[in-house]
């Protein structure tokens, strides 16, 4: 899915608002946290491959408390922070790449990532990817996961990438997770094009 460095070329070279998954406010992933949670601001969430998004912004204008990101790029985690500002230092943040991340076991009610996880074209990277929320979302927690659906582009980024329906989604986490309730959603880029994006809420078993 690229390297550390692939991804610090991305955000430096960049603008926050001109990569293709941008959006000015990630709202379908916030109302869907916000139900999984059931409003309980104490909950713990990891927002996955955070890059420069402002779901970490949005949660804790919210009220919600307990707040991690991790990203792949340093880079990525840095700019965040300064758009934050003093604001960053409520933030746990993680710089690694999740398929070889270090968490804490059972630490997180809500594990979120929009746009990593069709980046993981390898098997072996996939079956990593579902161990480490397997074993850092709680049993009774939830995966909020966005994906490129099945008419979603086959390239991101200049990276080949994985599209799902949600039979496919819920086959690759069905050894820890069920599928609790899946969405389409179409996502207009910063260049105006249109991209297919699965919503899916998964339960920890």
């Amino acid at each position: 899915m690229g390297n550390q460095q692939y991804w610090d070329a991305v955000y430096e070279t960049k603008a926050r608002d001109a990569v293709s998954w941008y959006a000015p406010r990630l709202s379908t992933s916030v109302s869907l946290i916000q139900r999984v949670t059931a409003a309980n601001k104490s909950a713990a969430i990891i927002d996955i491959g955070a890059g420069q998004a402002t779901l970490v912004d949005e949660l804790l204008a919210d009220g919600f408390s307990d707040l991690s990101a991790l990203d792949i790029s340093g880079e990525a985690i840095a700019k965040s922070k300064h758009r934050l500002g003093p604001a960053h230092e409520r933030v746990g943040w993680y710089c690694a790449d999740i398929t070889t991340a270090s968490l804490p076991a059972n630490r997180f009610d809500v594990w979120h990532d929009r746009a990593v996880f069709h980046f993981l074209t390898l098997a072996p990277h996939r079956e990593r990817y579902v161990a480490q929320a397997r074993d850092a979302v709680r049993p009774g927690g939830y995966v909020v996961l966005a994906t490129f659906g099945p008419d979603g582009p086959l390239q991101c980024s200049g990276l080949p990438v994985v599209r799902y329906d949600s039979t496919q989604l819920a086959a690759v986490f069905k050894d820890a997770f069920e599928l609790t309730d899946n969405a389409l959603e179409n996502h207009t880029t910063p260049a105006g094009k249109t991209q297919q994006f699965l919503y899916a809420v998964l339960r920890r078993l």
